[in-house]
């Protein structure tokens, strides 16, 4: 997936940057959310922080509004010696069920 840029749903002042782990129609195996598995509805998309447990992402406050969506992260640029490219990527065992997983 990729990494993006929004307003905090709980802050609309606050942008936050979060990974992207589902998009609308996925079905996702939360990380503590109020249910286990959430299918993503329409216009919205599940982000999470890279560090579970220590971040408030779809997690804390379900999938997110894709009208809260600012841009797409592509580099690193501060601190300058972390620059570099973001490479899209998924944490293992996360990201979209397959529906025959779901329904297994």
């Amino acid at each position: 997936m990729f990494i993006v840029a929004l307003r905090s749903p709980r802050n609309p002042q606050q942008k936050i940057i979060k990974r992207v782990i589902g998009l609308e129609g996925d079905f996702i195996r939360t990380l503590g959310y109020k249910n286990r598995y959430v299918r993503i509805p329409d216009g919205h998309f599940w982000i999470e922080g890279d560090h579970h447990g220590h971040s408030l992402d779809s997690n804390s406050f379900g999938p997110v509004s894709v009208g809260l969506l600012h841009g797409r992260a592509s580099h690193i640029i501060w601190p300058p010696s972390r620059w570099q490219q973001i490479k899209p990527s998924l944490p293992p065992n996360r990201g979209p069920l397959d529906t025959e997983e779901e329904e297994g």
